[in-house]
């Protein structure tokens, strides 16, 4: 039975992948390192912003220590911020989709981004009320295809549940390749929408669909039906 549905963010909720991709160009590009956008959507997505800092640097061969990841972390931070005031916005259909099963259940994210660049977004379009949590890339050590987010996310279920959620009772809604995979590794089923990968990479979730509009509480259901 589907008791608790877990989303991702940037890239489900909210169409922010591109802004991030740009925001890391130019802070990398500072440090004189180029990361192409083939890069980032064929190895990087979905990985949190202390691993991908680390792994271009490593690439790159540029020595660097925690202190100096953290402050590209923060300067990243602030231009975010500076970006999402004009470039921001939600899939369509998404708010609809949120509105028609809030009541049905619980709805939480876990996504590897930072958990004020969630906040800001989902308070900047009213919806931060939806969700009955929120597991963001400072709550973890491990980012995507890791399943850690997705863990901690439904022991923050059920630190507020009536009743216990379990893997198997948990529907994740994924982007990513990277994300799929920490999703399936969590023992939850998953639905994938091709807003940053076409088809072909998504397969081994339950279901692949183009958007939100092609979603209904019956094929939720149905995917908890099936042996």
């Amino acid at each position: 039975m589907l008791k608790a549905i877990i989303f991702d963010f940037d890239g489900i909720i909210a169409d922010t992948e591109p802004t991030h991709l740009e925001a890391f160009k130019q802070i990398l590009n500072e440090n004189g390192i180029e990361l192409t956008d083939s890069d980032y959507y064929g190895k990087y997505l979905a990985y949190d912003d202390k691993k991908l800092f680390r792994e271009l640097l490593k690439i790159n061969n540029i020595t660097y220590n925690e202190s100096y990841v953290e402050n590209l972390i923060q300067k990243k931070h602030r231009l975010i911020y500076e970006l999402f005031t004009t470039h921001v916005k939600l899939f369509p259909g998404v708010v609809e989709f949120l509105n028609g099963i809030s009541q049905r259940y619980i709805l939480s994210i876990a996504s590897g981004a930072l958990k004020a660049e969630i906040e800001f977004i989902l308070n900047k379009f009213d919806i931060a009320d939806i969700f009955n949590n929120i597991t963001a890339a400072d709550d973890v050590e491990n980012c995507k295809p890791d399943p850690e987010v997705f863990k901690k996310s439904l022991a923050t279920i059920n630190d507020i549940a009536e009743n216990i959620v379990h893997p198997s009772e948990c529907l994740v809604i994924e982007d990513s390749i990277h994300g799929v995979e920490a999703a399936i590794a969590a023992k939850m089923r998953c639905i994938a929408i091709t807003n940053s990968y076409h088809q072909e990479y998504l397969i081994k979730a339950d279901l692949v669909v183009n958007g939100f509009d092609e979603i209904n509480i019956e094929m939720l259901e149905d995917i908890f039906n099936q042996n």
